[in-house]
């Protein structure tokens, strides 16, 4: 969804079943007000493809609701896009990375006190299952029994850079959309997020002294993986596959005495440690008693520490990877065990200086195995996911805590899933999902939710369910498909 040309919600939609599907979401958007504030052309952009395989449509109803009630909470007074700004045109203005240069050139008021980033983004085709792709040298390993597998590492990185400077980076949450690994997971349980993709945030407050100078200056976002070296090392890489969604917005708090324009030309810019980023990786590529590819494992090990400062503001992120994979029966089956974690520390300097700190992590476990004969294909699934957070409190409302103020999030999903498809018949899917949410913020939430074959069977919110939850029951029926690939976007066979 755009109000403009910034986008202030990204969403996605719930598995489908043959009965039809109704689902509501609700989201605060008070962060949003200096957008609200003026005449928008509001554009909601929820793709849908019908075709004989893709038959179902839907209909959207959009609702926003208005409080004149007032609130302490100050948001920001100016949001500019970081965007392809297509809205004149009455389309989405999501730049298409890597075909995109995301870049946009903008000249900041000279009373900017806090200058805030958030970015949208999220891997689709080739990169939507990045977190399971391998080197790119090993992605012909199995072409002859699943395919050409993807590359570029399982390890991404999304960069902010200001006039070609690195200002900030982020290491994405593994968002997982409905009918993702296995449909059963999904069933009316979605995966994290999905509903409400987080945008991460980069602090660029320490380069206000330059960006406050009176002429334009750049940002670009870039998403990039990681490329193997000759002496078996690697390396950030130049690109990644296609493709990534992506769009940002910079919040601007203004304030009357911010004269960074008089700051002295030598303490415009800020300080900046970067250090390169470490990586340790292994690939091990094994062969069976007739010498065809039989085994590939690979992970990667990584760490990168960044800080930026001026005179006012410092902002330091200190980030950890990693993520083992495996490959056997000739690639017939993956396991992915991948864990991302880090703290991010932003603080204004002086004697009414305050400190915002934040730390997440992101445990993931994927395993897949796919059985395929002439006669039919089956997918069975296992998966334990989670997203941890904690925050001390933001400027504003967070587009990534969805909070204002101290933030305990614990999220978790664990099951199995099974899918089977007749060539030429029907399809059953089965799933067996749990989910755990808990949180504390101006007051604590707690929920266990367990599906099974598309069906609620615990809940620990005793609120009744809708009638469309209640309609569905047993194990759900489709029409058969011809490919695992077609399904759900990797694995054996071409797409539909």
């Amino acid at each position: 969804m755009y109000l403009g040309d910034a986008e202030v919600f990204r969403t996605s939609t719930a598995e489908p079943t043959t009965n039809g599907i109704v689902w509501t979401y609700i989201k605060e958007m008070s962060q949003y007000n200096a957008l609200w504030k003026e005449r928008q052309t509001l554009i909601f952009d929820l793709g849908n493809l019908i075709s004989d395989v893709y038959t179902g449509s839907f209909n959207a109803t959009l609702t926003a609701v208005f409080s004149q009630r007032g609130t302490t909470i100050r948001t920001a007074d100016m949001i500019l896009p970081i965007s392809a700004r297509k809205s004149a045109s009455n389309a989405s203005s999501a730049f298409i990375v890597p075909s995109d240069n995301a870049e946009i050139a903008y000249q900041f008021p000279s009373n900017a006190a806090r200058a805030i980033v958030s970015v949208s983004a999220c891997g689709q085709s080739t990169e939507e299952f990045w977190w399971s792709n391998v080197f790119s040298p090993d992605t012909e390993s199995f072409v002859n029994t699943v395919g050409e597998l993807y590359g570029y590492s399982p390890f991404r990185e999304i960069q902010l850079y200001i006039d070609g400077v690195l200002a900030g980076v982020i290491w994405p949450f593994p968002i997982i959309f409905t009918g993702g690994v296995a449909p059963g997971f999904w069933r009316p349980i979605v995966g994290i997020d999905a509903f409400d993709l987080r945008q991460p945030e980069i602090d660029i407050s320490p380069f206000l002294p330059l960006l406050t100078d009176g002429r334009e200056h750049s940002f670009e976002i870039k998403i990039v993986g990681l490329e193997t070296q000759a002496n078996g090392t690697a390396r950030l890489s130049d690109s990644v596959g296609s493709y990534w969604v992506v769009t940002g917005n910079i919040f601007l708090y203004l304030e009357e005495d911010a004269p960074y324009s008089k700051t002295d030309q030598s303490q415009k810019e800020p300080k900046i440690i970067s250090p390169t980023p470490q990586f340790t990786i292994t690939r091990f590529l094994t062969k069976d008693e007739k010498g065809v590819n039989d085994t590939l494992s690979y992970s990667v090990v990584a760490e990168r520490t960044l800080s930026v400062t001026s005179t006012q503001f410092t902002w330091h992120q200190s980030l950890k990877y990693s993520n083992s994979g495996l490959l056997n029966q000739k690639g017939l089956s993956q396991a992915n065990h991948q864990l991302t974690s880090g703290n991010i520390l932003a603080a204004k300097i002086g004697v009414n200086g305050t400190t915002d700190d934040l730390t997440f992590e992101y445990p993931l476990f994927v395993n897949t195995t796919y059985g395929i004969t002439d006669a039919e294909l089956t997918i069975e699934a296992h998966m334990d996911r989670g997203l941890d957070i904690a925050a001390t409190g933001v400027t504003g409302i967070s587009t990534y805590t969805l909070t204002s103020g101290p933030l305990q999030l614990h999220t978790r999903q664990w099951g199995s899933a099974f899918y089977h498809s007749v060539t030429g018949g029907g399809s059953t899917s089965a799933g067996d999902t749990t989910d755990v949410f808990e949180s504390i913020a101006e007051q604590s939430y707690h929920r266990t939710v367990r599906a099974i074959n598309g069906s609620v069977v615990s809940d620990t919110d005793v609120r009744p369910q809708t009638p469309s939850f209640q309609a569905i029951q047993g194990i759900l029926s489709s029409s058969g498909r011809d490919s695992v690939r077609s399904i759900i976007g990797r694995g054996p066979g071409g797409e539909n």
